[in-house]
């Protein structure tokens, strides 16, 4: 129950402003995200750009800091635009679909259970696509859509989860996602060369070494050490996704799957994809998170000849843990049915024994059990009369 309650939070979002904001399960990441650009920004300000204002002109001068706090603020908008908006969830059913293959044999005259496909093939735009369905959205999801195992929500055009963010990257918010990570690495360049610049001023004004110069600003040799490595992150990550943007790939597409320029049938050639990703219009979301939460009807109960049956229904299920070990309780047909046709279930002694003696004798037999009088095993089950004259009339 604890673990059931915990994953319940795990794969919760969190709305801020009345649904105006929606971000992802793992949203406290996006407060150390924040650390790591405000921090070496704020130390650029003070031990670094404020010093060059005295090497500068005064307009020169001020427009260092300007500039950095400027492009730090549209850095944090970008931030928030990727992680605090709707990515692109497609909203869950209520129901399941009506099922449209029916398995089982025409022929033999035997009950029929209708049954999901798991894969369907659809046609768009001229080209066939197989769809697979979801069993916690209750839906087969459109071309390009996955099922983001953290936030627990069927994204269009998945691209991956991104911790930093906090938040899916998919198809309504993966124009800020890169447009953030491409501004954090020219953010990273910005800082990296004036604090060279300022090393260099050190060095000509005192006519010292570039080694004495460094060790007369440590704020600087920090600054150049951090945007280096921080640039080799996300300049690397802002190549791939030009990459990505120019063959019209997503990062859940490129690990999975081997496209080439021939067989990848979303590529529309460089242009064209990159029009796609930065010019046409956002589609709006498919979900009010404002709206009030209507109450759902019950599903109408279905027929036992006639039920509904779940594409993953007949895999193993996970075993039943008791104790330390797992007991397997199998329905046996034909010969495990006794005379009033009716399944027997048998369970191996020595597992029983190993569990708990008491439990073998239990069923064994070798215990007797004393039950009070009205007791539900000890009453009578016949059926009455009345009732079985309506059976009959039924059948």
């Amino acid at each position: 129950m604890l673990a059931t309650f915990i994953g319940m939070l795990l794969h919760t979002k969190i709305f801020c402003l009345q649904g105006r904001f929606i971000f992802g399960p793992d949203v406290r990441s996006l407060g150390l995200t924040i650390s790591l650009i405000v921090a070496p920004v704020t130390i650029f300000c003070i031990f670094v750009a404020s010093k060059l204002m005295d090497d500068f002109s005064d307009s020169w001068g001020v427009s260092i800091i300007l500039v950095a706090v400027v492009f730090t603020i549209y850095d944090l908008i970008l931030l928030m635009l990727t992680s605090g908006r709707d990515p692109g969830i497609i909203p869950r059913n209520s129901h399941p679909p009506e099922p449209e293959v029916v398995d089982g044999n025409t022929g033999s005259g035997t009950s029929q259970t209708p049954r999901l496909p798991r894969v369907k093939e659809v046609e768009v735009n001229g080209k066939v696509f197989k769809v697979k369905y979801c069993d916690t959205c209750m839906l087969y999801r459109p071309p390009r859509c996955s099922h983001c195992s953290i936030c627990n929500n069927c994204v269009e055009r998945f691209d991956h989860h991104c911790p930093w963010v906090g938040q899916c990257i998919a198809q309504r918010n993966y124009r800020f996602f890169f447009m953030f990570v491409f501004s954090t690495t020219l953010l990273c360049v910005y800082v990296f060369a004036f604090c060279c610049v300022y090393i260099k001023k050190i060095k000509e004004s005192e006519d010292i070494s570039i080694l004495k110069a460094m060790l007369k600003t440590p704020a600087s040799i920090a600054l150049i050490l951090y945007t280096f490595i921080s640039t080799f992150f996300v300049g690397g990550l802002t190549c791939f996704h030009l990459y990505l943007i120019s063959t019209n790939q997503t990062t859940y597409e490129n690990f999975r799957y081997s496209y080439d320029r021939h067989s990848n049938p979303h590529n529309k050639g460089v242009v064209d994809n990159f029009k796609e990703i930065f010019f046409s219009p956002i589609p709006p979301s498919k979900n009010n998170f404002r709206a009030m939460v209507p109450r759902e009807n019950p599903m109408p109960s279905r027929s036992v000849v006639g039920g509904f049956m779940s594409p993953n229904m007949g895999k193993a299920n996970d075993d039943i843990e008791m104790g330390r070990k797992g007991v397997w309780a199998m329905a046996e047909h034909g010969d495990g049915k006794d005379g009033n046709n009716n399944e027997r279930f048998h369970v191996n002694d020595n597992e029983l024994n190993e569990l708990s003696p008491d439990m073998g004798n239990i069923v064994n037999g070798d215990e007797q059990i004393n039950r009070p009088n009205n007791h539900p095993r000890n009453a009578n089950w016949e059926m009455s009369p009345e009732v079985m004259a309506l059976s009959a009339r039924r059948a």
